[in-house]
């Protein structure tokens, strides 16, 4: 075969290639690199804007004014997706409207930190259409929890930290309960270095270990099995949280990611809330917290339980993709996050 003959068919095999295909290619690169990107931290003057990859946002102006007035008072301004307040059904607009006000804050230099307004469910929607090019050059903060897992695996697959925290319709005027979570989310924004202590755990599986921190909402991260968005947990710590579930589903999933090797080369496990667990007419029988360590049994990483993160009041702000340090003990355990 001549050279110009080999030059065209490697040009089409490029032509055929699907996104799904280029998306592997990027992330089979980012894997063999192992460094992740930090965006710029904030400051005064900076701006972020709000949009809603997810659920739609039914009489929840007065939170997004809230989310508003607290960014100004942190110095900082903020501009709202074109269709943030859209209805589709069950979405915050058609998943092409989504995707437009998610590509426009990823494309835009003057924008800082994308804060979701809520979760829900649609985000995964969206995943394959965005063009992540300018975001790639320019990254930014990407913030939020529960349904954004999607984006938080999508990104820390391209090589990029991001933020699980509050979100901006989680929002009141007075902060009354969510104290914790609002000063962490701004340490996280701005910079400062995040340690938390966790209280006294009987399930806690004493140890020491030190990676990088990943993870999220168990059901988002279940479902990203077998796609290129799913974690590689290989040498990492996993973070894990869920809302709305009976026991049984948690454990198919915790199940599922096992059979897949999810677990195999994991470095620890930190347990975040488990809320409104489902009542089944059979009982389980045992504990969220004794089935977790049932269905990890076979490991021998630590797992720390009672992390105050997930879908309660008190979620304070994680860097996922940033390295820590985790120490697990009965009487309590520390997560310390790098600089």
């Amino acid at each position: 075969m001549s050279k110009i003959s080999f030059t065209l068919v490697l040009s089409c095999l490029v032509l055929w290639l699907s996104p799904q295909d280029v998306f592997a290619q990027e992330k089979s690169s980012f894997m063999k690199q192992q460094t992740l990107v930090r965006p710029a931290y904030l400051k005064a003057g900076d701006t972020v804007a709000i949009v809603a990859p997810s659920g739609v946002l039914k009489n929840r102006n007065a939170e997004i004014q809230n989310a508003q007035d607290l960014m100004a008072s942190w110095g900082l301004h903020t501009v709202l997706g074109a269709h943030l307040y859209s209805e589709s059904n069950h979405f915050a607009g058609t998943d092409a409207e989504r995707c437009a006000d998610f590509q426009q804050a990823m494309d835009d230099p003057t924008i800082s930190a994308i804060w979701a307004a809520r979760g829900g469910y649609g985000t995964v929607r969206i995943l394959d259409k965005l063009d992540y090019t300018k975001f790639k050059k320019k990254p930014k903060w990407v913030i939020g929890y529960s349904d954004i897992t999607a984006l938080h695996s999508q990104l820390h697959t391209l090589g990029f930290e991001t933020i699980h925290a509050v979100m901006a319709a989680g929002i009141s005027k007075d902060l009354k309960g969510i104290e914790e979570s609002v000063t962490t989310f701004k340490d996280a924004i701005f910079g400062k270095p995040l340690a938390y202590t966790l209280e006294a755990s009987e399930y806690n599986k004493v140890g020491t270990s030190s990676g990088e921190l990943v993870g999220g909402n168990l059901t988002l991260l279940h479902s990203m099995l077998g796609s290129n968005t799913s974690i590689d947990t290989s040498g990492k710590i996993l973070f894990i949280e869920e809302i709305g579930e009976y026991a049984y589903h948690t454990d198919r999933m915790l199940q599922s990611l096992k059979r897949a090797g999810y677990f195999d080369n994991c470095k620890g496990v930190i347990v975040g809330d488990f809320s409104k667990v489902r009542e089944n007419p059979t009982p389980w029988g045992s504990s969220i917290e004794q089935l977790i360590l049932d269905a990890l049994a076979d490991y021998d990483f630590p797992i720390a339980f009672k992390m105050p993160a997930g879908h309660e009041d008190d979620n304070r702000a994680m860097i996922f993709g940033r390295n820590i340090e985790l120490s697990v003990g009965k009487a309590a355990s520390t997560v310390k996050f790098d600089k």
